[in-house]
């Protein structure tokens, strides 16, 4: 028996294969803004690689930002079920992000120095929607606020995530709706104040941690919180050795020290008392 010709198989599944009159597959995905976004400004081979980086780091970020909300939303209306997937599919968004550092990392540092000075003073510090997750977990700081002011449309999405209570400020509240005992400092206060870590609220997590299968649901959201703080502790981790590997310690191209500044970074806890508490267990 002759074999069957490729166009023969396509033929039999009936596929569509005239699109003059109907969506397709780039049409829905909008393909063709999307891979002609790429725009390189110097001559080198490899800014292309450093452009298509970035932009699908901030494509997985709005896909974070976006679960994100919701999550604090649910959280809110302590519909906790919603919150667990849309909490855990960010953290797997981290790791996403976390094996992207792999590839940039493929780039030398002579291979960026050719495209450095075009850069100017862009940086990825300047992200809006980095910062948005930053403050949605919590780190806020004023300063942050200030490479935005250019852009009223971008000032006024990241100054909504300064003003709004964190993922964690909302995990708080519902644990005191629920009885716990969590000190009203830390469920009716000014949400644009970083976070101040509380013995009170420790001891809160406690009581939950202590008999988890009373309170089944906030222990798991407390492991929830765990796991993405994990990941993006990785991903903060993993920002500072490609950058190093990259640049070594230059200044960055938007000010700030590069790898001195990202390291003080790895410092910041977002949810303290979820993390001491397995000591004094």
């Amino acid at each position: 028996m002759e074999p069957r010709k490729p166009e023969d198989i396509v033929r039999d599944e009936k596929a569509q294969l005239d699109f003059s009159k109907s969506m397709s597959y780039a049409d829905y995905l909008q393909l063709d803004a999307i891979l002609n976004a790429q725009k390189p400004l110097s001559p080198d081979h490899n800014e292309m690689l450093f452009i298509i980086q970035h932009q699908t780091s901030e494509l997985w970020m709005k896909l974070m930002l976006h679960e994100l909300r919701a999550a604090i939303s649910a959280i809110a209306r302590d519909e906790l079920g919603s919150a667990f997937k849309m909490l855990a599919r960010v953290s797997r968004i981290m790791e996403q992000l976390v094996h992207a550092w792999d590839v940039l990392a493929t780039m030398t540092p002579p291979e960026y120095s050719a495209i450095r000075p075009y850069l100017g003073s862009s940086s990825g510090f300047q992200s809006a929607q980095y910062r948005c997750i930053e403050f949605a977990l919590g780190n806020k700081n004023a300063a942050m606020l200030q490479p935005h002011a250019h852009r009223p449309d971008l000032l006024a999405q990241v100054q909504a995530a300064y003003e709004s209570p964190s993922l964690y400020d909302e995990a708080l509240r519902l644990l005191a709706a629920r009885g716990l005992a969590v000190p009203a400092t830390h469920t009716q206060r000014d949400w644009t104040q970083p976070y101040v870590e509380s013995l009170e609220v420790e001891q809160a997590w406690l009581v939950v941690y202590r008999d988890p299968d009373h309170h089944w649901d906030l222990y798991q959201l407390g492991e929830e919180l765990t796991d993405l703080e994990d990941a993006f502790r990785l991903w903060r981790f993993r920002h500072v050795t490609t950058v190093e590997r990259v640049i070594g310690f230059k200044r960055g191209t938007g000010g700030t020290g590069g790898v001195s500044y990202l390291r003080k970074m790895l410092d910041v806890v977002l949810f303290p008392e979820i993390w001491k508490l397995r000591t004094d267990l």
